[in-house]
């Protein structure tokens, strides 16, 4: 229950966000929101790394190839990729778009609690921390990606200034 509360959270964020780009990118970020997370449900959970899952299920479902490219990349998943030793998959099976569109992803993913509450991405990096604990996986993708990640939100905020919806 808990994760379909943060998907709810990011997508109405994602709506919002979505304002702030062109009307053609908008229906692409809508989506990824949604299902961004897809790859936690049990039945399509199969290598353990939910990014990659959820977007290889996406593509068997004939879903639209740049929302699989954006699930699978979205919140840094390449260096999560690269922790768990599949990128080369990542990397072969999807496109990553690296438009204002990805960064939009990532800002409603980031800013958006476990909860769906709203936070920044600094207190979100910090939850993450706290709740996987200083060995796991998901802390040690977070070492190396934060950087790309901290870009990714400071441009979608100022794409967000500049059409006048910041600070939400």
């Amino acid at each position: 229950m808990r994760r379909w509360t943060h998907v709810q959270a990011v997508a109405a964020k994602a709506e919002r966000v979505a304002a702030a780009l062109p009307d053609k990118d908008r229906p692409y970020l809508v989506a990824a929101a949604w299902l961004h997370d897809v790859g936690y449900a049990p039945d399509v959970e199969s290598s353990g790394f939910h990014a990659l899952d959820g977007a290889r299920w996406l593509k068997s479902i004939r879903m639209d190839d740049r929302v699989a490219g954006l699930v699978a990349y979205h919140s840094c998943a390449i260096f999560e990729a690269e922790e768990r030793g599949l990128a080369r998959y990542l990397k072969a099976e999807f496109f990553d778009e690296r438009t204002p569109v990805r960064d939009a992803l990532w800002y409603a993913d980031m800013t958006t609690g476990p909860d769906g509450q709203g936070m920044t991405v600094d207190e979100r990096l910090a939850e993450v921390r706290v709740r996987y604990g200083p060995e796991h996986v998901v802390t040690r993708f977070w070492a190396r990606g934060e950087p790309a990640l901290l870009d990714a939100v400071r441009r979608t905020e100022q794409r967000l200034q500049a059409a006048g919806i910041y600070p939400m």
